[in-house]
């Protein structure tokens, strides 16, 4: 399921866009120069219609002929190369970071997140969470549910969207919405990127867990790698056929049963409520909110499987359900986590305060550094968008950025229009000195001047 980040996301992460960033140039599949990487088992699984016979070249080999941009005066963040390992394979750095590739846009931080796979660490808010609702499945659901956590999130564009019936002309398809490793290959924005091919296989009841990936804004709730569940179940007509009740609406009933029951088990007898909504891959689609802490939180997103999708993987006569879930958000929730930035820091005094099976301990803030306020104004091009400055911000200043806002917006009357950011810089760990905010913002500014071609101010 494309699950939206926040409970005010899921109209927007889904909304059509007009303004599509469409791909121009044809450049060979990056698929068929790592199918030698990714044998079957081993999460990544290629489909056969990417496939040439140069299987044996070496990875992206066959992109090599794409000339360089021109290089233009910018700042840069040199990063040795690295190897990462998922599901017991390496994969380099320069296998998804490709600056001479024009349709790559996959930065050497967001590389550093790949193989790291919290929801495996039990230890962790993110793991426990996994954990819990395991718990939960193997309870009620005994031996039914298969689990996958160890996919890879590298994916074809036919696995993240198409195969979920994700529109041609939908805003997630775009550049400046996902990270493309080239115009065939993502890395995945969403555990739904792997259902087709699960169904395929013969599973009928599946839980995936994963890291996903999506370009987005810098606030204390939104990060550009997090964790989702995915959750399938399949029924045959004898399930069914004597309830008194068409396919469609019995797995609608079963769903909402099964999702009540996950809610009370992570969070006590909690009220809630259905709200009926609009996902391309089901119909029915809901949302699942509680009322939790004095506010109405969202859950999850779910509904009874589009039959096209069920059609189309050798299912036809069946009838699914199925839902997703952000991990951080509910863990942020549970756990009294402030800042997602958190979910990802080594300090001892916040790993330590997490043990194994042990959902819902509240995390004790260990100090709070005084943030830092630096403000960047400058004409926009046509081509700007924010996703794109926060890229760009990330790229120098890691997880020292606590938040970029837009505070100034106005046009003057030659039509050109200004924009002023306010960048908040904050430590989760220490006190920032001032002459290294200070080289942060002189090392943004430059950057955002050469790599987004607008006009500092």
């Amino acid at each position: 399921m494309l699950i939206p980040r926040s409970s005010s996301c899921c109209a927007r992460a889904l909304r059509l866009s007009t303004h599509h960033h469409a791909i121009h140039m044809a450049v060979p599949s990056l698929l068929s120069s790592f199918c030698h990487l990714f044998p079957r088992g081993h999460g990544f699984k290629p489909f056969p219609q990417f496939l040439s016979s140069s299987c044996s070249a070496s990875p992206l080999s066959s992109l090599s002929s794409v000339p360089s941009p021109k290089p233009n005066k910018r700042v840069k963040t040199l990063v040795a190369a690295a190897l990462l390992e998922i599901g017991g394979v390496k994969i380099a750095k320069d296998d998804v970071v490709r600056e001479s590739d024009p349709t790559n846009n996959v930065p050497d931080n967001i590389f550093s997140k790949i193989g790291l796979q919290l929801h495996r660490r039990d230890t962790h808010p993110i793991g426990i969470l996994k954990n819990a609702i395991y718990d939960y499945f193997d309870t009620n659901y005994a031996s039914k549910f298969v689990k996958f956590d160890d996919l890879c999130p590298i994916v074809s564009v036919q696995q993240n969207f198409d195969e979920v019936l994700v529109p041609a002309d939908h805003v997630s398809r775009s550049y400046n919405d996902t990270y493309y490793v080239n115009a065939d290959t993502v890395l995945r924005c969403h555990t739904s990127a792997h259902q087709a091919e699960l169904l395929r296989e013969g599973h009928s009841h599946f839980l995936v867990t994963g890291d996903v990936y999506r370009r987005d804004s810098i606030d204390s709730t939104h990060y550009p790698v997090f964790h989702q569940m995915e959750g399938v179940r399949i029924f045959s007509p004898d399930e069914w056929k004597d309830s008194g009740t068409d396919a469609t609406s019995y797995a609608a009933m079963d769903l909402k049963k099964c999702l009540e029951g996950l809610a009370r088990h992570l969070f006590g007898a909690v009220e809630m409520r259905w709200v009926d909504t609009y996902f391309p891959f089901t119909n029915p689609s809901f949302e699942l909110e509680i009322y939790f802490q004095e506010n109405w939180m969202e859950v999850l997103g779910c509904g009874v499987t589009e039959q096209d999708i069920l059609t189309r993987n050798g299912r036809k006569d069946s009838v699914a359900w199925a839902f997703g879930l952000g991990l951080e958000r509910l863990a942020m929730v549970l756990f009294d986590i402030p800042d997602i930035r958190l979910f990802w820091s080594t300090d001892q005094r916040f790993t330590s305060q997490f043990s194994e099976g042990k959902l819902g301990v509240k995390f004790k803030p260990f100090s709070k550094f005084p943030p830092c306020y630096k403000d960047i104004s400058f004409w926009i091009s046509d081509s700007f968008t924010e996703n794109n400055l926060c890229e760009v911000v990330r790229g120098v200043a890691g997880d020292l950025v606590e938040e970029v806002k837009l505070i100034d917006n106005f046009t003057n009357k030659k039509g050109m229009t200004s924009q002023c950011y306010r960048i908040t810089y904050r430590s989760m760990e220490r006190s920032l000195t001032d002459e290294e905010i200070n080289q942060l913002q002189w090392n943004v500014r430059e950057a955002v001047q050469g790599k987004l071609y607008v006009t500092l101010r």
